[in-house]
């Protein structure tokens, strides 16, 4: 795994682009802690740096070039089934100096042009510059596991794995409020956008072509929105070994590496499947849970264990303290180079880091949830679409439950929370039932928050883009709401997420639900295939159920929630009243109303703090961010 960057002229020869190139390469050392190197030539500047994964020999360095000298790449990802490319290559008389993926990825591109891309299975973000035409072509992978993010003016194009290695190329900083409208409901912000006006990310399954000036951005893989017809009808029996043959093969191709590899094992279904198939092809499969001691109702290393003696794997658990996600705060608000608040990212930084003491690479459940219909909102979704008595009697008593207590750090509070947002979402249409149920804040609140209105026409338009697929749902399918959270959840929280945390410790992580083939299948099956009134994710738990240990199948599903709010209340109070949300700094930054501010503060102390941790948690992931970047 690597992180790549580059600056592309359109007004003739670059002066002196090297030391930029090197700066911004010194932003990416963790993402390739092994070489860095650059390529510049005319108007044109590149720069790779190196996480040895496949042929890790001088001889697969980067940027890369083919024997003619004309073409050369920079590439960030793994394409798994380059050694049948290669043969393919080779049948036309293609010949090859290195064993790498990256000069078959060149080849390949070299001989079918961008349409060749559509063949690739993997994860990449990469960038290839001929010398002959002077284009320049950037691609990003099918769903945005590997991240891109580019600026262009007048006079240069400006791309980057990671915003802080644009930041040392020069990129304009002008903070964007729409985005920031969004990131204050989202805890995120989605593609294209980002932080920054002029600053985008490169939409998964795209790719660019910049020539003379111009940029043509074309998509060369969509998700299915539509069943494929060689799985219209398929029964569910069938349908089961279908998806345990097409699974077990993502695992299989993602097991190739010359560096030693392993896989995260939480003790849920989705990791408890990855490595039950990687098993069956690895001898003692390297494994890794983490719990928290102090947290024993959120621990499950019990679980992993049992999956890992069922399957003799190689199994360590790393016993920690919520202590140990404090000490490690700083370290994954530091590598934040976009405002980003999914607080769970701590609990990844964490598991990353042990992990990367063992392995260099590792398998993840990634995608399962999002897919299969995993969590909490999708039943509530499905109750929603299905009406029912007790569907009805919350919609009506819904304004009568918001003045109850309502609390995620409570048994009670948390199922009256719950209760709530159930009603009020059935008091809505389905898009903007989707929005609310998608926020962790009202709509309402950012107006609120921020002295600087954004454009309210242009978040109206991105609002949309980001609700199509649920705004078309002309069916009540629950297909359609999976696939609106495969867009926005998906590519923007959970992979950004993992690629963030894991690239902060230099560990590769490979997702094998979300091989294309895979996903083109599950996105064919009816909706009652992955849920039903009483279980979610229910063709994947049936598939594999021979394959787990029963006790699985047995207890609810339960996310680590990190002690935010106790946080706020003890080792994080001083610094949030005193620095973060101090008055007089409010009041200079000119962001936030302070009337807003002190209010927020005064509800962390409060009997009855509702959903304060999240807001609270998003503003200190800005106010660091902001002080680091601004």
């Amino acid at each position: 795994m690597c992180g790549i960057c580059g600056i592309y002229s359109f007004n003739g020869p670059l002066e002196q682009p090297a030391h930029l190139i090197i700066s911004a390469l010194e932003t990416l050392k963790k993402r390739g802690p092994e070489v860095q190197a650059n390529y510049c030539r005319s108007h044109v500047a590149l720069g790779h740096s190196r996480l040895s994964i496949i042929d890790t020999s001088e001889a697969a360095n980067q940027p890369f070039w083919d024997e003619t000298g004309e073409n050369v790449i920079i590439y960030n990802g793994e394409i798994y089934n380059f050694r049948q490319l290669r043969k393919r290559l080779m049948g036309r008389g293609i010949s090859f100096r290195t064993q790498s993926d990256t000069e078959v990825l060149l080849k390949w591109i070299i001989e079918k042009g961008p349409e060749g891309i559509n063949e690739l299975q993997g994860f990449f973000a990469f960038a290839i510059f001929n010398k002959k035409d002077g284009s320049l072509l950037i691609g990003r992978d099918r769903f945005g596991i590997k991240p891109l993010f580019y600026h262009f003016d007048e006079q240069k194009f400006l791309f980057a794995s990671e915003m802080k290695a644009l930041i040392r190329l020069g990129i304009p900083k002008v903070i964007d409020y729409t985005s920031l409208q969004i990131y204050f409901q989202l805890n995120y912000i989605p593609a294209p956008w980002s932080i920054y006006e002029n600053v985008l990310k490169l939409m998964p399954g795209h790719y660019m072509v910049i020539r003379d000036g111009h940029i043509e951005a074309r998509n060369y893989y969509s998700l299915p929105i539509t069943p494929r017809q060689e799985y219209k009808d398929v029964s569910y029996e069938k349908a089961m070994g279908l998806l345990q043959e097409k699974l077990e093969a993502a695992v299989v191709k993602r097991l190739v590496s010359d560096v030693p590899l392993g896989a995260f094992l939480s003790g849920g279904i989705d990791s408890s499947i990855i490595v039950a198939l990687a098993a069956k092809h690895v001898s003692q499969l390297k494994t890794f849970s983490i719990g928290f001691r102090d947290e024993p109702m959120f621990d499950e290393t019990k679980y992993a264990r049992s999956v890992a003696k069922m399957h003799k794997t190689d199994h360590t658990e790393f016993s920690l303290t919520t202590n140990d996600l404090l000490d490690c705060l700083y370290d994954v608000l530091d590598y934040t180079d976009e405002p980003f608040a999914d607080s769970s990212a701590l609990a990844v930084y964490i598991l990353s880091r042990e992990t990367r003491s063992k392995v260099t690479v590792a398998l993840s459940g990634d995608g399962a949830d999002e897919m299969f219909a995993g969590y909490n909102k999708h039943m509530a979704e499905w109750k929603a679409q299905k009406g029912g008595m007790m569907a009805q009697i919350l919609k009506y008593l819904h304004p009568g439950m918001a003045l109850m207590p309502k609390s995620r750090h409570s048994g009670l509070g948390n199922k009256i929370r719950q209760l709530h947002r159930f009603g009020e979402g059935m008091n809505l249409e389905a898009d903007e039932r989707y929005w609310r149920w998608a926020a962790f804040t009202e709509e309402n609140y950012p107006h609120q928050l921020l002295l600087k209105p954004a454009n309210q026409d242009e978040y109206l338009y991105r609002k949309r883009e980001l609700l199509k697929y649920v705004r078309n749902n002309a069916n009540d399918s629950l297909n359609d709401v999976l696939l609106n959270d495969m867009h926005l959840v998906l590519t923007n929280d959970m992979l950004t997420k993992v690629d963030m945390m894991s690239m902060a410790n230099s560990l590769e992580v490979r997702v094998p639900f979300l091989d294309h083939e895979v996903v083109n299948f599950v996105f064919s099956l009816p909706d009652s295939y992955k849920i039903d009134k009483t279980q979610r994710k229910k063709i994947l738990k049936d598939a594999f159920r021979h394959m787990l240990p029963q006790e699985l199948y047995h207890r609810p599903k339960q996310g680590f929630e990190v002690p935010l709010l106790s946080w706020f209340r003890s080792e994080l109070k001083e610094t949030i009243l005193n620095k973060w949300l101090e008055n007089e700094f409010i009041s200079d930054q000119g962001v936030f109303n302070p009337k807003v501010i002190n209010n927020l503060k005064k509800k962390i102390f409060s009997r009855n703090p509702h959903e304060i941790h999240a807001q609270i948690w998003s503003l200190v992931v800005f106010q660091h961010w902001y002080e680091q970047n601004q």
